[in-house]
C-alpha cells in the first residue's frame, strides 16, 4: 500500500493585473460587502496610492470606513481597536490593503470582531480554528501593495501577544480573502528597502516550503517557480521600481510563496519569529539575514535536493552554487549580512539567546524544518547570525 497520504488545500480567486484596482466596487458587490472597512498601514494611508483607491469607492458611492492603526510587526491592541472601529461604524466586511502587516491585520479585524472567544484561542495548533464561529466572519478582500508575505492567499494571520512578546499565527478557513486584486502598479512606490525585504520573504517561503519535509508535489513544483521568478526579478524590481513587469512576477511569486508553505516552513521563520516579536525587525528582511545560516544548517538533509533546484534556476554547482546564488543575491538587495547590522547597538547576553532559542523550537514553524531543530541547533544558528559565520 502506498504512504503517499497528504491534504491539499488551494487559494482563492485572484484577479491579476495592472489596472485591475478599478474592479474594487465590483469585487465588493460579489462578495456581498455593502459598507466594507478599509484597513492599511498608516504610512501607506498618506499617500495617493490610498486616496486614488478611496477615490473609486467615493465614485461608486460606496460607504466605507477606514482604520490605519497597524504597527509593522501587528499588535494585540492594534486587532481590539480595529475591532471596535468595525462594530462601531456597522461595517459587514473587510478591503485589507497593503502589505503583509495590514492584510494580516484586516484579515483579523474580519475574523475576531463576531467572535466571543479571545483571539488567542484560535492559535494554528491542532484543531483550535474548530472552536470559532465561521458564521461570524465577515467577507474579507485583499489588495497587495507589496511582493512578499502572500497573505493576500493565506489562511490566517500572524499578531504579536504584547504580554509575552510572542508572534502567534491565528488560523482558519475563512481567513482566506473571498477575492484578490493583484494589481501591480499599486507596488510601484515601494521603496528599495522594502522591495527587498518583501522579496526576500517571497523566497524563504518557497525555499524553505520546498525543503520541508512530507509529501506535496504541487507545493514543491509552486516553490520552485517562484524561487526563479524572484532570482530573475528581485534584483531588478530593486534596481527599478517601476518596471512592471518585474513587479507584476514578484507579485506572482508572493502569492506563490504562500500557497507552498501550506506544507511547511522551517528555521528561517522560527528564528526570525522571536527576532520580530522582541525587536520590531522588518520580518522578511530578518529572514533573508538568517537564510544562509539555515540553509548551511539543514544541508545534510536536503543536499540533492537544492542540487535539482539550482540546476532548474540556471544555477551552476549544486548545493553550493545555489549557497552562492542566495549570498550574492543578498549583497545586491544590500541585506545585512549578520544580526547587529539590521539590529544598531545589538547586545545579546546568554539570558536573551537562550530566550530566543527557546522561542525559536516552540515556534510553529520549527516543526517544518528538515532537521530537528533543538535549543542547541538555534542557539548555535543564532550565534552564527550574530558573528557572520555561515
Amino acid at each position: 500500500m502506498s504512504k503517499l497520504i497528504s491534504k491539499w488545500n488551494y487559494p482563492t480567486t485572484v484577479r491579476f493585473g495592472a489596472g485591475r484596482i478599478k474592479e474594487l466596487p465590483d469585487v465588493l458587490a460579489a462578495t456581498g460587502i455593502k459598507r466594507p472597512l478599509f484597513v492599511t498601514d498608516p504610512g501607506l494611508a498618506k499617500l495617493p496610492v490610498v486616496a486614488s483607491t478611496l477615490k473609486i469607492l467615493d465614485d461608486a458611492k460606496v460607504p466605507y470606513g477606514v482604520f490605519s492603526e497597524v504597527k509593522p510587526n501587528p499588535v494585540d491592541s492594534n486587532l481590539t481597536a480595529g475591532i471596535a472601529v468595525f462594530k462601531k461604524g456597522k461595517h459587514d466586511g473587510v478591503i485589507a490593503f497593503g502589505g503583509g502587516s495590514a492584510l494580516d491585520l484586516g484579515k483579523l479585524i474580519a475574523f475576531q470582531a463576531g467572535q466571543t472567544r479571545p483571539v488567542w484561542d484560535f492559535e494554528d495548533v491542532g484543531d483550535w480554528w474548530t472552536r470559532a464561529d465561521s458564521d461570524a466572519i465577515a467577507p474579507i478582500i485583499a489588495v497587495p501593495t507589496t511582493a512578499g508575505t502572500g497573505s493576500e492567499v493565506g489562511r490566517a494571520g500572524v499578531i504579536t501577544n504584547e504580554a509575552t512578546h510572542t508572534k502567534k499565527v491565528i488560523f482558519h478557513p475563512k481567513l482566506l480573502p473571498a477575492i484578490v486584486i493583484a494589481d501591480p502598479e499599486l507596488s510601484v512606490g515601494m521603496p528599495g528597502f522594502i522591495t527587498a525585504g518583501t522579496g526576500m520573504d517571497a523566497l524563504a517561503h518557497c525555499l524553505e516550503a520546498y525543503c520541508a519535509p512530507g509529501y506535496h508535489p504541487m507545493a514543491d513544483g509552486i516553490a520552485v517557480e517562484g524561487i526563479r521568478l524572484v532570482f530573475e526579478n528581485l534584483p531588478k524590481a530593486y534596481a527599478n521600481g517601476k518596471d512592471l513587469v518585474a513587479r507584476a512576477h514578484m507579485m506572482s511569486a508572493a502569492a506563490m510563496g504562500a500557497a507552498a508553505f501550506q506544507k511547511g516552513l522551517g528555521a528561517i521563520h522560527s528564528l526570525s519569529h522571536p527576532i520580530g516579536a522582541l525587536y520590531d525587525t522588518h520580518h522578511g528582511m530578518t529572514n533573508a539575514v538568517f537564510m544562509p545560516y539555515v540553509l548551511a544548517f539543514n544541508r545534510d538533509a536536503i543536499d540533492e535536493r537544492i542540487a535539482r533546484l539550482a540546476a532548474y534556476c540556471g544555477i551552476k554547482g549544486g548545493f553550493d552554487g545555489f549557497a552562492k546564488a542566495i549570498i550574492k543575491l543578498r549583497k545586491e538587495l544590500k541585506v545585512p549580512h549578520a544580526l547587529p547590522g539590521l539590529i544598531k547597538g545589538l547586545d545579546m547576553d546568554k539570558k536573551r539567546k537562550g530566550l530566543i532559542a527557546d522561542m525559536a523550537v516552540v515556534d510553529p514553524t520549527a516543526g517544518g524544518n528538515p532537521v530537528k531543530l533543538t535549543k542547541k541547533a538555534a542557539l548555535t544558528l543564532l550565534e552564527n547570525a550574530i558573528a557572520g559565520t555561515v
